[in-house]
């Protein structure tokens, strides 16, 4: 049999693909890099930051989860948003705020100002990132989403794990006191390169779309308080703050009454925020979301306690422990888009095989890097590194194909918003059980503060894989 190339492939049930639609990916893909970067790569610069504006830790702090708990608030409506409207609006409209609120961190007098233009940085970040996955549900079909999909979790695991890095490069060219200013000016000239692309190259509103669609603002208001009194807390323990984890009390019956909401206007034929029924209907959508969130939990908060290990406790400069986190960035570069080829074929086994690889490189890191210094701690945390990013690169990827593969593409915005969003609870949540491990183990010395909190990193994996291996038998 001939293999047809995606150009003279039929289209299915009518569908025709974009001929631009690589060139529209790759303007959606910058500009969702640049997003997803900026919340590691002000893990290197608290030091900076302090310095440079006289702030306490605890208010520093909140420039890293301010712009975490912004961003993860407004992801599925900035989906739905996206759905309803089209995807060029929500870009540019995000895509302004991103740049405004960057020039407003980056020149900012004081520390409040800072916090401030973080929240409004993340809440466009929020608006930004689920056009990607919408996106990519609008302009591929078949094997070629999986590819797309593959250079969407390239992108995802390497801003992540390459935020260190250059947050460090780039504070040590600029300096000591003013360097944590251009990790965000950095964001101006690209953003406005990026505004021409969306604007020349992104889709408006698919035809047939309403002119007028109604938004479920009460759903969004619900949901919105969910998270809030999820996200909230662990980006506040963080700090140090407990108090605030009394709201946790207040997420079930919100997330209840968000469900109730939701059914309700289905059955009424109006259209919801987020279609909940997709958790029964679309084969794999909560298996894929529980997997996405448990493997975020687990993965972005070994980056925090690194970078914090290595400069605190072992006096390395933040180029310095941002490059030892480098190997896993060229493991995930690696896997991430050859995963998004072999999903087709392998569906969901392809995650437990990565998910596997990643544990094995991750306790590798447990057993052998507490209590190494030196040349000794770069001989082990290379190759280790570099083999968990390889299991790291193969999962993320798979998974939004596979969780996404049967939403249809009129609700791709918001169900890709609620995969993100449960993401970055996953993030705030990983970031502060890693830490608060880590924060108890410094009682008995650095070695075990490391371990205890990579051992807890090892759990959330591990559950993560486990509900892959279900989800495996399911599908099989």
């Amino acid at each position: 049999m001939t293999k047809q190339t995606p150009a003279s492939a039929p289209p299915q049930d009518g569908f025709e693909p974009d001929p631009r639609r690589w060139r529209i990916l790759g303007v959606s893909l910058v500009v969702g890099f640049m997003s997803l970067l900026d919340v590691t790569i002000v893990n290197v610069a608290i030091p900076s930051l302090r310095a440079g504006l006289e702030a306490s830790t605890a208010t520093v702090q909140w420039v890293i989860s301010g712009y975490a708990l912004a961003f993860g608030l407004t992801l599925v409506a900035g989906g739905r948003l996206g759905d309803a409207y089209g995807r060029k609006r929500m870009m540019a409209i995000g895509l302004a705020g991103f740049v405004a609120s960057s020039a407003a961190v980056g020149f900012a007098p004081n520390i409040e100002t800072v916090v401030a233009a973080r929240l409004v940085q993340g809440a466009s970040a929020g608006l930004l990132t689920p056009q990607n996955s919408g996106l990519i549900q609008d302009l591929f079909r078949g094997p070629e989403r999986g590819r797309a999909f593959g250079l969407f979790g390239f992108t995802v695991a390497t801003a992540s794990a390459c935020g260190p890095i250059l947050g460090g490069a780039i504070i040590a060219l600029a300096g000591e006191q003013d360097g944590w200013r251009w990790l965000f000016l950095v964001n101006i000239p690209i953003g406005l390169v990026a505004m021409v692309a969306i604007l020349r190259l992104a889709p408006g509103k698919p035809p047939g779309a309403d002119e007028r669609p109604w938004i479920d603002i009460p759903g969004a208001v619900l949901l919105g308080g969910a998270v809030l009194c999820v996200l909230y807390p662990l980006v506040s323990a963080e700090g140090g703050a407990r108090l605030p984890l009394l709201l946790l009390v207040l997420a079930p019956p919100l997330g209840w009454a968000f469900v109730a909401w939701e059914r309700r206007l289905r059955a009424q034929g109006r259209p919801p925020l987020l279609d909940v029924g997709l958790l029964r209907r679309v084969s794999g959508y909560a298996g894929g979301l529980v997997v996405g969130t448990l493997y975020f939990t687990g993965f972005t908060g070994i980056f925090l306690v690194l970078s914090v290990h290595l400069q605190e406790q072992l006096g390395l400069s933040p180029l310095a422990a941002g490059a030892l986190t480098t190997p896993f960035a060229v493991g995930a570069a690696f896997t991430a888009p050859l995963s998004g080829r072999l999903v087709t074929r392998l569906g969901r086994r392809i995650t437990v095989l990565a998910l596997s690889v990643m544990i094995t490189g991750t306790l590798l890191v447990t057993l052998l890097a507490p209590g190494r210094e030196g040349t000794a701690l770069v001989a082990v945390l290379v190759p280790t590194l570099l083999l968990a990013g390889l299991g790291g690169g193969g999962v993320i990827s798979p998974n939004f194909t596979l969780t996404l593969e049967g939403v249809p593409p009129a609700m791709g915005g918001a169900a890709g918003g609620a995969l993100q969003t449960g993401q970055r609870i996953g993030t705030a949540f990983g970031a502060a059980a890693l830490m608060t491990a880590y924060s108890i183990g410094l009682d008995h010395g650095p070695a075990v503060a490391l371990r205890a909190a990579l051992i807890c990193s090892l759990v959330l994996l591990g559950l993560a894989l486990a509900v892959a291996l279900r989800d495996a038998r399911v599908r099989a």
